[in-house]
């Protein structure tokens, strides 16, 4: 893969850049470490069939696929039911190539979609757009239905059944609030403090927990669980963010707990790679 940000990236098409900030997207939340019940350095957190080394395998397996979905937007050039169609193919195809890179293995499902719509919606016009802008016009593809899907029987769909919890695509539907109003801002707020490049990734991740309804925790843990997990999220950044000594402590605590559930915050992983995405796409 290469790089989009080196010298040579203007040289490259739009879709190969989207892709190449996409996959680096997946590569840098994957490393980011300390991430509680997440995989990072340090091991496999709440899951016991996931490693960093699958989640790097899986992130570049999915470069094609985010591609094609640049791609089929810019010969599209609108948003219309033809394109959402395509968008879904391609994100079926990708799906197919994480599950035979990781052995069937579900690392990054949610981040295909929230990624997918957001490349092609930076493709759909060679303008840039703001973030909150582009994260809206992701929205709008995704308020149409793929034609070709079926009624899912996910844990993501069954949860949001079961405790008429939004997911996923409510998240996409309404131009990813948790990362426009929580995660992104977090972000710069924390970078324009002095925090590391690290700390502020961690508070991103930290402020999309504390206001997502995440699917993953409600599958394992209910509601209970993720009622604890968004107040222990949102101590962290209120005792000074992970920057602080006793932000630290809090954030080992909420690695404990979630571990000692067995449950894993996967949506807010998922949409932090699209805030890092979105931020990277401000050098396009």
């Amino acid at each position: 893969m290469i790089n989009a940000l080196n010298s040579g990236s203007q040289r490259l098409p739009l879709a190969d850049q989207l892709a190449d900030l996409a996959v680096e997207a997946l590569i840098d939340e994957a490393d980011l470490s300390p991430k509680p019940g997440l995989v990072d350095r340090r091991g496999s957190g709440a899951h016991g069939d996931m490693s960093l080394a699958l989640m790097h395998a899986s992130a570049l397996a999915l470069w094609p696929c985010l591609r094609e979905m640049a791609d089929a937007a810019q010969r599209h050039a609108r948003i219309d039911l033809p394109l959402r169609a395509e968008l879904g193919r391609s994100g079926r195809q990708g799906e197919q190539a994480m599950l035979a890179t990781t052995g069937g293995v579900n690392t990054h499902r949610g981040a295909i979609w929230a990624l997918g719509l957001l490349v092609a919606a930076r493709a759909l016009q060679p303008e840039p757009l703001d973030a909150r802008s582009l994260a809206l016009r992701a929205g709008r593809i995704a308020l149409l239905d793929d034609p070709a899907l079926a009624d899912s029987n996910s844990h993501g769909s069954q949860v949001r059944r079961r405790y008429a919890a939004s997911g996923a695509r409510e998240q996409a539907q309404l131009g990813f609030p948790a990362v426009t109003d929580a995660g992104l801002p977090q972000l710069l707020r924390s970078r324009a403090g002095g925090a590391s490049e690290t700390h502020a990734r961690l508070d991103a991740l930290l402020a999309i927990m504390a206001v997502l309804s995440d699917t993953c925790v409600l599958w394992r843990a209910g509601p209970e669980g993720l009622a604890r997990l968004q107040h222990d999220a949102r101590a962290v950044l209120d005792a000074g963010g992970t920057a602080s000594l006793a932000g630290r402590r809090l954030l080992r605590a909420l690695d404990t707990y979630l571990l000692t559930i067995n449950a894993s915050p996967g949506g807010a992983a998922d949409l932090l790679a699209a805030c890092l995405f979105l931020d990277k796409t401000g050098s396009l």
